[in-house]
């Protein structure tokens, strides 16, 4: 049994005369210790899909699921009590600003020592003992004195190490990183990156890594899920969707890689933008901007099928898959784009 399963899982948030999909069926597997990273743009439901998984989604929003189950429970079916029995404990995550995410009212180290009281019942002492032990091996110095510190005091890097420290605190199965890395500097994200590698391996943890950086995937992913307006796009072992992405979409991200830069000096850039509420389109939510889309694509919706030879994981939801047998005929087949084709222009 796996560790993680998701199935046709839905986030909606009701706006003035329209519904935002913020999430659309997304289908996820994550088995124990296993690393899985999820890229696209801003806005394409990334870090929305974990926070449905945590069930921090909060009014006007509504989650449903064909399945949602950690470890063998269905969250969905669980109390709000059995719920917090979990998160935290067994599932934990690092969400993207430290400094908003910490309580600035309250010292880390109350903050550490609450997680370890809550959800393994240690009397203080000893959770005061734990909290400075953490702190440790996330690499803050003369963590007893640091304890008494309020987020305020700590730069942007300790107060990310303090997060992972109160994310690991109840060595959890399953630990979500989202944009670990985004408010710090260069030299700092690579000091976090290599903290998160190591506590994964020493613990056997499974994690899953949002991130913009393709470059952070490739080094520390074993599988890839690319998501796009909500959808999941392309899922793939990431060594096969670095050689040979099946996805528009992810050729495109490839494509706009900093080491990638064209002959002329310059970045390739996807044009356009996520769609949002008003300007979804009713066939493939890529279409506007996708550089292949024919006529077919403005009207049908494509499916997340297999691709790839008999016995592949790869998964693509397009409805050419580059690298098929057959592409270009089918795609001349299908007709023009026509009025989409000048939307993307």
């Amino acid at each position: 049994m796996a560790l993680l399963e998701i199935e046709d899982l839905h986030v909606e948030f009701p706006t003035q005369g329209a519904v935002m999909h913020a999430v659309d069926g997304v289908n996820l597997r994550l088995e124990e210790g296993e690393v899985l990273g999820i890229v696209g743009e801003s806005g394409s439901g990334k870090s929305v899909t974990m926070m449905a998984l945590m069930g921090l989604i909060g009014f006007p929003g509504r989650v449903r699921a064909g399945r949602l189950r950690f470890a063998g429970h269905d969250l969905p079916g669980l109390s709000d009590r059995q719920r917090r029995g979990l998160v935290g404990k067994d599932m934990a995550m690092i969400f993207q600003d430290p400094t908003t995410s910490l309580n600035p009212c309250f010292t880390i180290g109350f903050q550490i020592i609450e997680v370890l009281r809550l959800h393994l019942k240690l009397d203080k002492a000893e959770a005061r003992r734990q909290a400075i032990a953490l702190l440790e091996q996330v690499g803050i110095p003369a963590a007893a004195s640091r304890l008494n510190d309020f987020p305020h005091q700590m730069s942007g890097g300790m107060n990310q190490r303090v997060m992972i420290a109160m994310a690991i605190a109840c060595n959890p199965r399953l630990l979500i990183a989202d944009e670990p890395t985004t408010a710090l500097d260069v030299t700092i994200q690579a000091q976090i990156l290599d903290l998160l590698r190591t506590l994964q391996k020493e613990r056997g943890m499974a994690l899953v890594l949002i991130t913009h950086n393709m470059g952070v995937v490739q080094e520390m992913a074993q599988r890839v899920a690319v998501m796009y307006a909500g959808q999941v796009v392309e899922q793939s072992a990431v060594e096969h969707l670095f050689a040979a992405p099946r996805h528009p979409y992810t050729e495109a991200l490839l494509a706009a890689m900093p080491e990638q830069v064209r002959s002329d000096g310059r970045l390739a850039t996807i044009p356009g933008v996520v769609p949002g509420v008003y300007d979804r389109p009713s066939g493939c939510l890529f279409t506007p901007r996708c550089a292949y889309a024919t006529a077919r694509c403005q009207a049908q919706r494509p499916e997340l099928r297999p691709v790839g030879e008999a016995g592949s994981t790869a998964l693509a939801r397009c409805h050419y898959p580059l690298g098929d047998a057959g592409r270009q005929a089918r795609m001349a087949a299908d007709g023009p784009l026509g009025v989409a084709r000048e939307v993307a222009a």
